[in-house]
């Protein structure tokens, strides 16, 4: 009796030790600063297995093309993105997204009309057009955040035809009556629309639409002693810890990846880690690809495609990015393997330097996509809007 008595014991205290660390060990640690200053990243090797498993860079699809034969532009109708490319870079690049993002059983056909390859009716013709717009200036404009490693279609996508971790906007419960008004999307078990990343904690469920579509900042504590139009409140903070623990799991890291825990919210020299300067980097172009590319699509995409799959969410918007639909539970998207490297194609080429024999015709025949870069270029500048559209204006309101 004593021994099962004791083997009851030792499994109840297993349990317990289970329930309070959240999962089972081994568990391994990183000192990442000075000893005893909590600088630490914490890893589970069974759980970073299954993770390095999910994160593979796919094989690059056929070698380097020839950039020197003529332009696509100049032998295929209705080029009007990739008009810097040979043919072989062009086909290149085409090929790849067949493999990145098309279902297996319609290919070329999922973008493309057969027998006419230059009919853009198809909605997924024009996304894809888009995309790939944002795709190279993702690569060429946004370095400070990317880096080397850079994107493609597959980082997002990872050869489905709607990526896995986009977020959509969500109404939420409907307003209690009485005195106690909105919970601000506090305490509501919320599972799809991308939401699940805010870890099923108590935290308000949508930290994306204020701070990685409108652009509200991102604090836990005023800087002011008295209310006026300042709106850094308890509700505020606690958007902004949803926000911050999206960001953790989304990366599979601690909040000491970006932050030191002798000065937290300290930006100057030697008391604010070098990766958070690339998060800081990484919400603006966030922010950036949400209101310039994928918000404007939302006449484009049907309510659902011929797959039977959602492409508008409950309140009609697009899906939209968060740091999850790239990063998938690794710090950097497939541990580094530099995407862009693979494929120059996705980068923008430097312009044609104008000369005394060419005057102002210099780049002429690549008018469509200079006027669309320096449209992108220009919005990217330009202040973002507090009330993007008018949907996502009524959910802020209705959440604040």
């Amino acid at each position: 009796m004593k021994t099962r008595y004791g083997m009851w014991l030792t499994g109840l205290a297993s349990a317990v030790l289970l329930v309070a660390c959240g999962e089972r060990p081994p568990v391994d640690t990183v000192q990442v600063g000075y000893r005893g200053t909590g600088m630490e990243q914490v890893y589970n090797p069974r759980l970073l297995q299954e993770v390095a498993a999910r994160n593979q860079a796919p094989e690059v699809v056929l070698p380097m093309a020839d950039p020197e034969g003529p332009l696509a532009k100049d032998i295929y109708q209705n080029v009007q993105v990739l008009t810097d490319l040979s043919i072989g870079e062009f086909t290149r690049v085409m090929t790849a997204m067949t493999q990145w993002v098309a279902p297996a059983d319609q290919q070329c056909l999922y973008c493309h009309v057969e027998n006419n390859l230059a009919d853009d009716s198809k909605y997924q013709y024009k996304v894809a057009r888009r995309m790939l717009v944002m795709t190279r200036d993702i690569n060429t404009e946004w370095q400070s955040h990317v880096k080397e490693t850079g994107v493609t279609c597959h980082t997002c996508h990872r050869g489905n035809a709607v990526p896995a971790n986009v977020w959509y906007m969500d109404p939420g419960p409907r307003k209690e009556r009485g005195s106690i008004g909105t919970n601000a999307g506090q305490n509501t078990p919320v599972t799809g629309l991308g939401m699940t990343t805010i870890a099923h904690s108590s935290l308000p469920f949508d930290p994306y639409t204020p701070y990685l579509l409108d652009a509200q900042n991102i604090r836990v504590e005023t800087t002011t002693a008295l209310p006026g139009d300042n709106r850094a409140s308890i509700k505020q903070a606690e958007w902004t810890y949803g926000l911050m623990t999206h960001m953790s799991n989304a990366l599979g890291v601690n909040c000491t990846y970006c932050h030191n825990t002798r000065a937290w919210g300290d930006w100057t020299d030697g008391n604010s880690r070098p990766q958070r300067v690339v998060a800081w980097h990484g919400i603006q172009m966030a922010r950036s690809l949400n209101n310039n590319y994928l918000v404007p699509l939302t006449d484009v995409f049907p309510a659902v495609g011929s797959d039977g799959q959602a492409r508008l969410g409950p309140m009609g918007d697009v899906g939209k990015v968060n740091c999850q639909t790239c990063h998938q539970g690794v710090y950097k998207p497939y541990f580094g393997a530099p995407a862009a490297k693979d494929y120059p194609e996705l980068r923008k080429k430097p312009a044609p330097v104008a000369t005394e024999s060419d005057g102002e015709s210099a780049g002429e025949g690549d008018s469509a996509g200079s006027a669309m870069a320096e449209s992108v270029t220009a919005q990217r500048s330009a202040p973002l809007p507090n009330a993007v559209t008018p949907v996502v204006n009524a959910a802020l309101v209705a959440r604040r």
